[in-house]
């Protein structure tokens, strides 16, 4: 399926520079924007079981709240660091490095501080890929910003694939040791973004094992919890309806799942990682990824108090996240996988939501 991209001027900067929007579509119906501020993808339209195509993922109306008030990262690409860094510092070859403390109820440094990449103008490109066009957005991060160190060059790669898929390919290199974790950040509600909740959406995470979190921090506690006998085993397809509602103090805490999902360390990555169903529309999305982990967000802090795009108010609930990263807290945790990247060594990694329609 050829695969075709749109470009326009959608806004400015507080500085002036262009933010400019880029739709790719293909012959499948797929179609999914992205702007160059943040890589925020604001609409993914996507076929039901009849062809009638929806918006299935959250966002805000205007180009200007995304800059100013996108406190909930919809739809953005995070980094340096995804997720949580405990009291915001990490010791890396012996010297401490401090970040901000962006989360400061709970004391952590959370998606790369408050203008982590989610926050910056990337540069984009169309690109030609075996006479399809793709989306290849580059930015470059300066030693020191939000704390981090050394100079890190990023270049994302997005794509519609041949077997329906919006495919993020990340790549990064470095000139100095320092830490890494990627992920989007795309809330998916496979009946339509003003369709109500994702509770009767049905779920499969192919995950042994999960990791508790703190519920002071919410970073994990540094050891892995099998899935057995707990609501966090998805391993069978279920919908989440009635786990969203479940007693355990780790859901229970959290108002609903805030937690990554550890698969397997030896596992074949042509084989999906998870999959969502929505029964009423039939749409289905399966996710691929090269990351060792999935974090599971379930919209747990959407309260309807402001206003989505086409005036909907998200209520809790609303949408979910799948953001394929390595784990929380990672550089303060030694029997964590490493996000340690160092000159020389390029990071690599690709993740892929795949639709199709039952």
């Amino acid at each position: 399926m050829k695969t075709t991209i749109h470009q326009e001027p959608i806004g400015e900067m507080s500085d002036g520079r262009v933010i400019t929007a880029f739709t790719l579509s293909n012959e499948g119906g797929l179609r999914a924007t992205f702007l160059n501020f943040g890589g925020v993808l604001i609409e993914l339209e996507v076929p039901d079981r009849i062809g009638m195509p929806d918006d299935i993922v959250l966002g805000l109306d205007a180009i200007d709240d995304y800059v100013q008030r996108n406190s909930n990262y919809f739809g953005t690409l995070v980094g340096r660091f995804a997720n949580r860094i405990a009291g915001g510092s990490f010791t890396l070859d012996g010297k401490k490095y401090q970040l901000p403390v962006n989360e400061e109820a709970a004391g952590v440094h959370l998606h790369g501080g408050p203008r982590g990449f989610s926050h910056q103008l990337f540069e984009g490109t169309v690109i030609d890929r075996d006479g399809d066009e793709a989306l290849l957005l580059r930015y470059e991060s300066p030693d020191g910003e939000m704390g981090y160190p050394g100079n890190l060059e990023l270049r994302v790669t997005l794509s519609l694939t041949a077997d329906n898929g919006l495919r993020y390919e990340y790549e990064a290199s470095t000139d100095a040791p320092t830490v890494i974790n990627l992920t989007a950040h795309p809330y998916f509600n496979l009946a339509g973004q003003d369709a109500g909740t994702i509770r009767e959406h049905v779920l499969q995470i192919r995950a042994d094992h999960y990791l508790p979190t703190d519920p002071e921090t919410n970073t994990p506690k540094g050891k892995q919890e099998p899935v057995d006998d707990s609501p966090f085993d998805f391993r069978q397809a279920d919908s989440l309806d009635h786990r969203l509602d479940s007693p355990d103090p780790q859901v229970a805490g959290n108002n609903g799942f805030d937690h990554t999902f550890v698969f397997p360390a030896e596992r074949d990555l042509s084989e999906p990682v998870a999959s969502v169903e929505d029964p009423a529309s039939g749409r289905c999305m399966t996710v691929y990824t090269s990351e060792p982990g999935v974090q599971l967000y379930t919209g747990n802090n959407l309260d309807g108090s402001f206003a989505g795009k086409g005036g909907c108010y998200y209520a809790r609930h609303a949408g979910l996240c799948l953001e394929t990263q390595h784990f929380p807290n990672a550089p303060n945790e030694p029997d964590f996988p490493s996000t340690r990247l160092d000159p020389g060594k390029p990071y690599k990694s690709f993740t892929e939501y795949r639709f199709s329609a039952t």
